[in-house]
């Protein structure tokens, strides 16, 4: 189950030149170093994304709270992720065992013909 979530849905700033999601948490609790505000606000300048995570993050008024949130909303999302590729793996199932019977039927209808006609002459 973790490594589902491990291998396919990465921390979405990982795989860019942004901060990390820590990172953007820490700058607007007020947690970084000048120095790495200062490397936070450059990038901000930069980068849409981020800047209106920012936004958005800097609109909680319970900043403490955001880790939190964040966990649970990514569990929700996790959990809905799954129950569509259950579904999913559940019709791909039920398809190919629709096509396996419909052979099965075509073939015993084939071998009926077959031998209904051989019998026949």
């Amino acid at each position: 189950m973790d490594d589902f979530m491990n291998d396919e849905y990465k921390d979405l700033f990982t795989a860019t030149q942004c901060p990390t999601q820590q990172q953007l948490l820490d700058y607007v609790q007020g947690r970084l170093s000048p120095e790495q505000q200062h490397e936070v606000e450059l990038h901000l300048m930069d980068c849409e994304m981020c800047s209106e995570a920012i936004e958005g993050l800097s609109a909680f008024e319970q900043k403490e709270m955001i880790p939190v949130w964040l966990r649970q909303m990514k569990w929700q999302m996790l959990r809905k992720l799954r129950t569509r590729k259950r579904r999913k793996d559940q019709v791909a199932y039920f398809t190919q065992l629709a096509i396996i019977v419909i052979v099965i039927l075509f073939i015993l209808l084939a071998a009926f013909w077959a031998f209904h006609f051989v019998r026949h002459r």
